[in-house]
């Protein structure tokens, strides 16, 4: 241990969708936990990350990106984003370099004012713009709302997350350690498992199917040889989304069958066998019930 005291505290990330708040969750543990997808929207619920070193534990919240709900997920998703902003120590709203600021951070940050937590500027993918830009679009950002820290980060590359982390420590106050050292996060096993498999669908899939996919986990067995038995239902609204997610044949289920698996034997260390199956619920978004079934529960 160092001679300062130790701290921990909560940080929470927030944004509109697609900023890279799980990459960067993902980087900072040096570990995957939360699903990276280059569509909107990836994430649905609060996902909790635990970062420890000698010095501090630090819990991040990566939240949903903020947008305008057109459904009870959507509704679910923002009401999520926004709770966490009383939660925690430290709120690093993320922006993303090489957009143009618009109407979805306004309405972000016109959230954030009501907020007396300390709010960071966090402007990922600065790998992809040129210096003299960056320094523009902090200088606007500056203008819009007082922030307490800016920090220009790469979540991809790990640029300037050192710097970040540092940052984020010395607004935590002395406290106690709230989860052992090889914790990463408190989400069940069944919950990470899901967002896994549904993270491949969005990769394998285009169009509307992404949003309207949801995973449920029938059984999640550890067998007496160490090997992990899985068995999964990939839910979606159309019969027509069925048959793309089946893919021909059954190739395209296999697909996402076989890349999820070697996620999840990463995750658990030992072999894991697989059987995914679909089923259409239809306009499974708008029932609260299914919301509920799903993982999407109000706290």
């Amino acid at each position: 241990m160092s001679d300062r005291s130790f701290v921990s505290g909560f940080a929470a990330l927030v944004g509109r969708p697609n900023v890279g708040k799980s990459t960067l969750l993902n980087e900072v543990l040096g570990y995957k936990l939360a699903i990276m997808s280059d569509k909107a929207q990836t994430t649905r619920n609060r996902i909790q990350g635990v970062y420890t070193s000698e010095e501090a534990q630090i819990i991040f919240l990566d939240t949903p990106g903020i947008h305008k709900p057109k459904h009870k997920l959507g509704d679910f998703m923002v009401q999520t984003a926004v709770q966490t902003f009383s939660e925690v120590d430290v709120v690093l709203f993320l922006a993303d370099a090489t957009e143009k600021f618009g109407p979805g951070e306004e309405y972000i940050l016109s959230l954030l004012e009501k907020s007396k937590t300390p709010v960071f500027l966090v402007i990922n993918k600065i790998d992809l713009v040129h210096p003299d830009d960056l320094l523009l679009k902090i200088d606007d950002y500056r203008k819009r709302f007082n922030f307490t820290e800016v920090v220009p980060v790469s979540a991809l590359n790990g640029n300037n997350v050192d710097t970040l982390m540092t940052q984020i420590q010395s607004y935590m106050e002395e406290g106690p350690q709230f989860y052992p050292d090889d914790h990463i996060t408190d989400q069940p096993e069944r919950f990470i498992v899901a967002e896994f498999i549904r993270e491949k669908v969005l990769h394998f899939t285009r169009e509307e199917i992404p949003h309207s996919v949801a995973v449920y986990i029938d059984e999640l067995t550890k067998r007496e040889e160490g090997a992990v038995y899985i068995g999964a239902t990939i839910h979606v609204e159309r019969k027509s989304q069925k048959g793309i997610i089946i893919g021909k044949q059954g190739s395209m289920l296999k697909e996402i069958g076989k890349h999820a698996r070697e996620d999840i034997e990463a995750l658990f260390g030992t072999k894991v066998y697989i059987e995914l199956f679909v089923r259409v619920t239809e306009n499974w978004r708008n029932s609260q019930r299914h919301l509920n079934e799903y993982g999407y529960r109000e706290e």
